[in-house]
């Protein structure tokens, strides 16, 4: 054995031999390329992904402004504490929170500069012709040496039919299976169109709710609505034109109070409501673009109120909001054109009317024994000074309460006479139900994204890639080489690549 001169390197010559990796990091643009290939690389991508997902946790357990703006104002009042922690925390506004959108960029960037070059490869390797044969094939994980004839390549290339097949004088080479990864690829386009059509519907979509009184409606106009979240670029003049009137509402329960159905039967047209229609949990009314869903309802006593003069000052019904699963609701009643002073009140409405320890509450949903407990205020209901005010608070500070706040429980039918004059009747009971309007212009493009993900999902799974080779080498007589590769489930292969040598053989 003998041991090398040893070379001399000079240092001109020892600098150009460096590895060029470090040479990336380096400079100006150095820094960046770096981070533009940790972000676009899968493994990046496939943790935004459980980003995503994580995020959009709180999204399901907590209440979204975007659907029940009502519930997300209860969980406020309920939790004084913990509530508006949560909402400088945008855990109300999920899908449009500030990290929420930054992760959803993210990912949108990532799987895009992770999937181009792919693509690009992909494309490239369509177009080529199957790889040559290799010297040795018997090193393949399938097969088999034979003596036969030079007919054998004519006989491969009829038995390969469906394959790609190249022949380069005495050898073959054939390949199936692009298709997986071409459903690679689209599934992950796929993915990426969804990401577009979710940013296209948040951008340009419209969703408003409204709250309609039975024997009232409204019309798709932004005025109409309590409450409206648009897209950044939407413009009011797309809205679709209708008008839906609420004839009635009906809910039924089990007996121990479990809800069962809501029906909202309705009237809605163009110009005027007068096509019938029920909307039902999951049966929206679609007009156009625009979808209409059932998302509550609720009770809204009717309430006559009379001042000192006689005259009515006040009849019309008056939504209360839920508090308990059992329809305990709470009730404001504000009455500004009352002479000579104005009126408010406040209490609770019970659709099952019970009473413990002297304190109202319901036993039941439904309407069994409702009753509408009230307390009354007289004085300046502070509507003039120009600060917007909820319809379901009442400020009382400049306000004199009726029989030293003591509560009065109201039947259907009866009146409460009012000190120093007046009334207030609870005439009866109505129901109210809360829709939610929505515009999506993306949703095309989510549904061609989720048949794609499907579609491409089935071809990755389904599809095969294999390869396999035949020389023949010439002699008296000739010797035949096959081998076979597979990329996915081998043993199945085993098994085609046994009848091809078969068919081969014959």
């Amino acid at each position: 054995m003998t041991v090398p001169d040893v070379v001399q390197v000079d240092e001109a010559t020892r600098l150009t031999t460096q590895p060029l990796a470090p040479q990336l990091r380096s400079g100006v643009l150095g820094p960046l390329r770096f981070g533009w290939r940790r972000l676009t690389s899968m493994r990046t991508a496939l943790l935004l992904l459980f980003l995503l997902a994580l995020a959009s946790v709180p999204g399901g357990f907590l209440p979204q402004r975007r659907i029940n703006p009502l519930r997300v104002q209860s969980y406020l009042e309920k939790h004084t504490t913990v509530g508006p922690l949560l909402d400088r925390l945008q855990m109300f506004d999920v899908f449009s929170s500030a990290w929420f959108s930054a992760i959803y960029l993210l990912l949108f960037i990532s799987l895009v500069g992770c999937l181009l070059p792919r693509t690009r490869l992909h494309l490239r390797a369509l177009r080529a012709a199957p790889p040559a044969v290799p010297k040795v094939l018997t090193r393949l994980p399938a097969s088999d040496t034979w003596e036969g004839d030079a007919d054998v390549l004519a006989r491969a290339e009829k038995a390969l039919r469906g394959w790609r097949v190249v022949r380069r004088g005495d050898e073959l080479s054939a390949e199936r299976g692009y298709l997986r990864e071409t459903g690679n690829l689209v599934f992950h386009l796929s993915l990426v169109l969804l990401l577009v059509g979710i940013a296209v519907g948040a951008f340009r979509g419209f969703k408003g709710t409204v709250l309609v009184v039975e024997g009232t409606g409204f019309s798709n106009t932004v005025a109409s609505y309590d409450d409206i979240n648009p897209g950044r670029r939407f413009h009011p003049s797309s809205l679709v034109p209708f008008t839906l009137q609420l004839q009635d509402f009906r809910a039924t329960y089990a007996p121990d109070g479990k809800a069962l159905t809501f029906d909202a039967q309705v009237t809605w047209g163009r110009t005027q409501a007068t096509t019938p229609y029920d909307v039902r949990v999951n049966h929206p009314l679609a007009v156009g673009g625009a979808k209409t869903y059932l998302i509550g309802h609720g009770y809204a006593p009717f309430v006559r109120v009379r001042d000192r003069t006689g005259a009515v000052v006040l009849d019309q019904p008056v939504a209360c909001l839920p508090q308990t699963p059992q329809f305990l609701s709470t009730c404001v009643i504000k009455v500004p054109d009352a002479a000579p002073q104005q009126l408010g009140f406040r209490g609770a409405f019970t659709p099952t009317t019970i009473t413990q320890d002297g304190r109202v509450g319901s036993s039941f949903p439904g309407l069994v024994r409702p009753v509408l407990t009230l307390v009354g205020w007289a004085g300046d209901l502070g509507l003039d000074g120009g600060v917007p005010q909820s319809v379901y608070s009442l400020d009382t500070t400049a306000l004199k309460p009726f029989d030293k706040g003591q509560a009065h429980a109201l039947s259907e039918g009866q009146t409460w006479q009012l000190p120093g004059g007046g009334s207030l009747t609870y005439v009866g009971t109505r129901e109210w139900a809360t829709f939610q309007v929505t515009q999506d212009p993306g949703k095309r493009l989510a549904l061609l994204a989720a048949v794609g993900i499907v579609g491409g999902l089935m071809l990755s799974l389904f599809v095969r890639r294999r390869r396999v080779w035949v020389r023949v080498r010439p002699g008296a007589p000739s010797t035949v080489e096959v081998g076979g590769l597979s990329r996915t489930d081998p043993e199945r292969f085993q098994a085609e690549f046994a009848e091809l040598v078969r068919r081969l053989r014959e």
